[in-house]
């Protein structure tokens, strides 16, 4: 994970918040791709998002298979975030939230580090 973002409303759609928090832009500026989910349909050049219907040509069915494999990563590191008890009940103000999330998601980055010192 490389950020967090401060914690919006539980109803702000996931493409509102990105392009509220500048994500959208920032990946532009740096010439980044993103692989994301239906949600993030239209939000431009950076962000690669599969294709949408119910009856797709073989074509489109493998090219979201494809997409899908990439974004399964993505995925289970924001998986592994949810499986720390912590976040899971987590009760206290949203303004501290985002600095939580930041903690731990250092943690196991951390751990490597101490593994690997001798």
């Amino acid at each position: 994970m490389l950020w967090a973002s401060p914690a919006l409303p539980g109803s702000t759609h996931d493409l509102t918040a990105a392009r509220r928090h500048g994500v959208i832009d920032a990946l532009a500026e740096a010439d980044v791709k993103c692989w994301a989910d239906k949600a993030y349909q239209g939000a431009g050049r950076p962000v690669r998002a599969p294709l949408r219907g119910r009856r797709l040509k073989r074509w489109k069915r493998r090219h979201n298979s494809t997409h899908a494999k990439i974004r399964c990563l993505g995925e289970q590191a924001i998986a592994t975030l949810k499986g720390w008890r912590l976040l899971r009940e987590l009760r206290c103000s949203t303004n501290r939230i985002t600095n939580i999330v930041k903690a731990v998601s250092f943690l196991p980055r951390l751990k490597l580090r101490l593994e690997r010192t001798p």
